[in-house]
């Protein structure tokens, strides 16, 4: 039997979410099953109002966030770091109980970066998800360790982006 794997998309540039969304499109096409978690978004992307019409996956929406870490007061903080805590043992047992094939764990990277979630929080919940499949994190700024850990690590770069010319982020495209 093959081991389950750890995919990682990170860097700077756009396309990270995308292609862990397409992933899991691809695995959902072959009959597997699916589960989704975003950190530090507010779940209202484009790619989960579609990925709810399939079957076969599942939206944990426990790691919801709201407003910008680097806006918030210390008590607002710590408020948020016990809620990404309690959001990530909630998880864990979902991926425990449901064992989908793949895992996607979206902007994880950056709830790390961020010390919104801790390493062992985050440790503990790979080791979950691998056990009944392959896991994808993503995000920028991904710890060395989580480098070091991954089976493909895919480092996007941020070469051109219309953000730079002061274009707005726009719907169907960014989120």
């Amino acid at each position: 039997m093959a081991r389950h794997l750890l995919h990682l998309y990170t860097g700077d540039g756009k396309g990270k979410t995308t292609a862990a969304m397409g992933l899991a499109l691809r695995m959902l096409g072959h009959g597997r099953t699916v589960l989704i978690a975003q950190f530090m978004k507010d779940g209202t992307s484009g790619e989960l109002r579609a990925l709810r019409q399939f079957g076969r996956v599942t939206l944990f929406e426990g790691a919801r966030m709201e407003g910008f870490v680097f806006r918030m007061t210390e008590p607002e903080l710590e408020e948020a770091r016990e809620q990404q805590s309690r959001a990530v043992s909630e998880l864990r047992e979902k991926v425990r109980s449901l064992r989908p094939d793949l895992t996607v764990l979206d902007e994880l990277a950056v709830a790390l970066a961020t010390r919104m979630v801790g390493r062992a929080d985050a440790e503990r919940l790979l080791d979950a998800a691998l056990e009944s499949g392959d896991a994808v994190v993503t995000g920028r700024g991904a710890p060395d360790w989580l480098r070091e850990r991954a089976d493909y690590v895919s480092d996007v770069a941020a070469v051109k982006h219309p953000f730079g010319e002061g274009q707005a982020a726009r719907e169907g495209i960014e989120w």
